[in-house]
């Protein structure tokens, strides 16, 4: 009966280190890994990344493009004409 609660104790312990080790990187993110605090050289693309549960942290990286609003400017070009420039 010992016996069958250690192997039951291991058994949860690793589904709970496979648990922790899956993550999900959206098709729009980018991942860096740090092992130990050091950057891995290679980056994760979309998909399922696996980590080692206590040694890896990843670090997601959002790739989409943010616009700001830019506001209208004033200028003047070489021959002395003013122009004005506007977002859009």
């Amino acid at each position: 009966m010992i016996v069958f609660d250690v192997v039951l104790v291991a058994f949860v312990v690793c589904l709970i280190g496979a648990a922790m080790s899956v993550r999900v990187v959206r098709q729009f993110e980018r991942g860096v890994v740090f092992r130990f605090g050091r950057v891995r050289p290679e980056i994760r693309q979309p998909g399922l990344v696996l980590l080692v549960p206590i040694a890896d942290r990843l670090q997601k990286v959002n790739m989409q493009i943010i616009t700001m609003p830019v506001p209208a400017q004033d200028g003047i070009t070489r021959d002395n004409v003013t122009v004005d420039v506007a977002p859009g």
